[in-house]
């Protein structure tokens, strides 16, 4: 468990080491830096959501249109 608990550690201290260091090169805030990555990884998740939605209405959208008829009598 102690071992768990020293790997946690180390990841969470250079994790959090990261938006330090560019929080302190930028000269802002390390909470402004941190809110950042959090509201960007929201907009692309769903930014890639939203494509996928279109995608697929177009894809149904195509299938209703082109719809292969057999005979003349398959309105």
């Amino acid at each position: 468990m102690i071992f768990i608990d020293s790997i946690r550690y180390f990841f969470e201290r250079r994790g959090f080491d990261v938006s330090t260091r560019l929080a302190d090169k930028m000269g802002i805030r390390v909470t402004n830096v941190r809110l950042f990555f959090i509201y960007i990884s929201f907009v692309t998740v769903g930014l890639s959501f939203g494509v996928y939605l279109t995608l697929a209405f177009l894809l149904k959208l195509k299938d209703m249109m082109y719809t292969k008829r057999t005979s003349v009598f398959d309105l």
